[in-house]
């Protein structure tokens, strides 16, 4: 496996600054449904539990991984932790929140990712994962499910392409490139998925330093989870903002507004379809 840069298509670029010129939301929607579940509230249990004790930790943010539904969830092993050879069932997609994460061909050499990478692992696909750091955790997010650890005599060819990309490779666009973003600073990084259409795509947001603002979402199912920093978080329910560690998750059902404030960088990972605002509040 390979790391790629994400490039922007022509056709991909004019989609995200032009998507949404109107923003026109209806903000005044009361039957929205929010959630919101802090990384020390997460339960863990073991992953693959045929491993013991040498399995990693998993902690169900949404869905149910074991059902057959979309599913995501933190995974957190051990620093020096390394698989045996697997497959899995399904593929998934990655993003590394703390510590370095290694995901490839077993004969490939190390190429650990930090914090704010994003991969993918085609199912079928055999593939070692290894660790480093002592509180290593990253997000993972599954289409379908159940997820499951299986042996390298079942391999197959789903014809998926693995993708590996370093934070450092990431093309972060921002106010003079996408209309729905005002000029607050914040960028978007997208990784998967068709920004312009209605169907579910993933993005990395990042919000800077002093950073006051809302998210305004106009997808029937939102999903986001903190990737790096601590913003507080509010949306127009709650009455006072709590403070969002790495690995938290919020989400909404129905159209949302989400206000954020920052006094250090920050990075969301965001699923959701259709249109959204980035919006700075004065």
């Amino acid at each position: 496996m390979r790391p790629f840069l994400l490039i922007l298509s022509t056709s991909l670029f004019l989609a995200c600054t032009n998507s949404n010129s109107q923003n026109t939301f209806d903000r005044k929607n009361t039957d929205t449904e929010y959630q919101l579940i802090l990384t020390s509230d997460v339960k863990f249990d073991k992953l693959n539990p045929a491993r013991g004790d040498q399995s990693p930790l998993a902690g169900t943010l949404w869905g149910d991984r074991n059902g057959k539904e979309a599913t995501g969830f933190l995974f957190r092993p051990v620093d020096g932790f390394q698989s045996p050879p697997h497959i899995h069932n399904v593929t998934y997609k990655g993003i590394v929140i703390n510590g370095l994460v290694h995901n490839d061909d077993p004969k490939a050499e190390n190429m650990w990712l930090p914090s704010g990478s994003f991969w993918t692992q085609p199912k079928g696909a055999v593939h070692i994962t290894s660790a480093k750091g002592s509180n290593t955790m990253a997000y993972i997010e599954i289409e379908e499910g159940p997820y499951l650890v299986m042996p390298t005599e079942e391999h197959f060819d789903s014809g998926e392409e693995p993708i590996n990309v370093d934070q450092s490779n990431m093309v972060w666009l921002d106010a003079a490139d996408i209309k729905w973003i005002d000029q607050s600073d914040a960028k978007v990084a997208f990784l998967w998925g068709e920004p312009s259409s209605t169907e579910f795509n993933g993005r990395l947001i990042k919000l800077p330093v002093n950073f006051k603002g809302k998210i305004i979402s106009k997808s029937p199912d939102f999903r986001a989870v903190v990737i790096k920093g601590t913003p507080q978080y509010q949306t127009p329910k709650s009455e006072q903002p709590t403070t969002l560690e790495e690995g938290s998750y919020f989400s909404a059902l129905g159209h949302s507004e989400h206000q954020l404030s920052t006094t250090d960088e920050s990075i969301l990972y965001v699923r959701s379809k259709g249109s959204m605002e980035i919006i700075s509040i004065k």
